[in-house]
C-alpha cells in the first residue's frame, strides 16, 4: 500500500474529480430541464385564453381549431387517442388556476356586473416525443398538441459531460505516463541497493524525473569508482603485507633462541590472522550480489565451522535438526559460526558452547558473566572486553557484517548465568 501511495493519491483525486463533476452535471441537468419545462409551460396562458374565449362566446369547435392553428396548436378530437395519451403520457408540469368572467347584467335596480369564477387545471404532457397541453374545466376538457415544441434534449449536456470526463481521464493517463519512469526508477534504486552496481539510471528527456535519474546515474558512477579504488587499495595493501609476514615467519625459524622464535612466531601469526580478517571484512562489505547464496543444511555449516575452529568436539554440543536448512554463503556463514564458537569458548567459565535452534533462531549459549557493555559496543571494530585475550576485537564485528549480508542481526540475552547470542 505504501509503495504505491502516489498512484493511490492520484487515483483518489481522479475519483473525487469524476464524482464531483458528475454531481455538478446532474444538478445542472435537472435545473436546466426544469427551466426548459417552465419556459415552454408559459404557452399554456395563450391556450387557456383561447379556450376561455371559446367557452364564453360558445363559438363552434371549428373556430377553436382555427384560433389554435394560428399558434401551431392542434386540437386532438379522437377520444380513443385522447384516452391513450392521458393514460400513458408523462406529466411534465401541472398547475391549477381560476378563470374569472365578468359580464354586465340588467336588473330592476339597474346595471350590474356579474362575475363567474371557473376552476381550470393545465397539464403539460409528453407522449411519443410530443408535447401536449391538457386543459381541464368543470364542464369540459381539451387536449391540444403543440407542433413546435419538442421534449427536452439532454444530448448537449451529455456531450459536454462526456467531453469533460474524457479530458479528465486523458489527463490521468498523462499523469500515469509521467509516473511510469518514477516507478521504474524506484525499482532500479531497489536493485542498486540489493547490490547490482551495474544498473543504469540514465533516462531520456528534460523533465524533473529524467534530471533526477541522470543525477543518480552520475552519482552511481562516482560511487562505483570510489568502491573500486577502495577495493583495489585494500587488496594491494593485504597482498603487500602478506609478503613481509611470510618472510618474517621464515626468518623466525632461523633464530637460535627458542623464546625469541616463539615470540616472533606469535607476532607474525597474529599479523597473518589480522590480515585474513581484514580480507574477509573487505569481501563481506564489497559483496555485490547474492548469486553464490545456496541452500545448505545448517548442521553441515556448523560442522564446517567446528573444523575451521580446530577445537575438540567435546567442547561443542549441537541441538539442531538435521533437516533444518538455510539460504546462505557457505564460507561467510561458516566463518560467522566459527567466530561465535571461538568467542563462546574463550569467555565461558567451562570452555563449552551449546548450539541450538530456539524460536526458529540459531542460538549460542555459554556459561559466564554477563557482558560488561551493550552488544553494540562489541560489534564495533577493534573493541574487546578483555585486552589480555588473543584477539583484535574484530570477531563480533565480522559476525555482525556477515549477518547483515544475510538479512539477519546479532542479538544477546543473559539468563541464569547463561550468555546467549542469537542470529535473529
Amino acid at each position: 500500500m505504501k509503495k504505491h501511495a502516489v498512484l493511490i493519491t492520484v487515483l483518489f483525486a481522479l475519483i473525487v474529480t469524476l464524482v464531483s463533476v458528475s454531481v455538478v452535471f446532474w444538478e445542472f441537468f435537472k435545473q436546466n430541464k426544469q427551466h426548459y419545462i417552465s419556459h415552454i409551460f408559459a404557452k399554456h396562458a395563450i391556450i387557456t385564453q383561447i379556450y376561455r374565449q371559446h367557452q364564453q362566446k360558445q363559438n363552434p369547435q371549428i373556430m377553436l381549431e382555427a384560433n389554435l392553428a394560428v399558434y401551431n396548436f392542434v386540437l386532438e378530437k379522437d377520444q380513443k387517442v385522447i384516452d391513450i395519451i392521458l393514460k400513458n403520457a408523462k406529466v411534465l408540469k401541472k398547475k391549477d388556476f381560476q378563470s374569472v368572467d365578468a359580464s354586465v347584467m340588467l336588473s330592476r335596480e339597474g346595471l350590474y356586473t356579474k362575475k363567474v369564477v371557473t376552476d381550470l387545471t393545465a397539464n403539460m404532457l409528453q407522449f411519443n416525443k410530443k408535447i401536449y397541453f391538457y386543459i381541464e374545466a368543470p364542464a369540459s376538457s381539451v387536449l391540444i398538441l403543440d407542433e413546435e415544441l419538442k421534449p427536452y434534449r439532454y444530448w448537449s449536456v451529455a456531450y459536454s459531460y462526456l467531453a469533460i470526463i474524457f479530458i479528465i481521464s486523458f489527463s490521468f493517463i498523462l499523469i500515469l505516463r509521467k509516473l511510469r519512469p518514477l516507478i521504474r526508477l524506484r525499482k532500479k534504486i531497489a536493485l542498486y541497493g540489493d547490490g547490482n552496481m551495474n544498473i543504469s539510471f540514465k533516462a531520456k528527456g528534460c523533465d524533473e524525473i529524467a534530471l533526477i535519474s541522470n543525477e543518480l546515474e552520475a552519482t552511481r558512477e562516482k560511487i562505483n569508482v570510489i568502491l573500486e579504488s577502495r577495493t583495489l587499495f585494500l587488496r594491494n595493501i593485504m597482498h603487500e603485507l602478506k609478503t613481509p609476514i611470510a618472510k618474517g615467519t621464515i626468518a623466525t625459524q632461523m633464530l637460535e633462541s627458542k623464546k625469541q622464535r616463539d615470540r616472533f612466531s606469535s607476532i607474525f601469526g597474529r599479523l597473518e590472522s589480522l590480515v585474513n580478517e581484514f580480507a574477509l571484512i573487505e569481501e563481506v562489505t564489497s559483496l555485490g550480489d547474492k548469486t553464490d547464496f545456496k541452500e545448505y543444511r545448517l548442521v553441515d555449516i556448523i560442522d564446517g565451522a567446528i573444523d575451521m575452529a580446530m577445537i575438540e568436539r567435546t567442547s561443542i554440543t549441537v541441538y539442531v535438526d538435521a533437516g533444518y536448512k538455510i539460504n546462505a554463503n557457505y564460507r561467510l556463514y561458516t566463518t560467522a559460526i566459527k567466530n561465535m564458537i571461538d568467542n563462546g569458548i574463550k569467555y565461558s567459565t567451562d570452555s563449552h558452547v551449546k548450539i541450538l535452534i530456539k524460536n526458529s533462531e540459531l542460538s549460542f549459549e555459554s556459561k559466564g558473566e554477563c557482558i560488561a557493555h551493550p552488544l553494540q559496543y562489541y560489534i564495533e571494530p577493534f573493541t574487546k572486553d578483555n585486552p589480555s585475550k588473543n584477539s583484535f576485537g574484530l570477531g563480533l564485528y565480522l559476525v555482525d557484517s556477515i549477518l547483515k549480508v544475510h538479512n539477519q542481526v546479532l542479538a544477546h540475552e543473559y539468563e541464569n548465568g547463561i550468555n546467549r547470542f542469537i542470529f535473529a
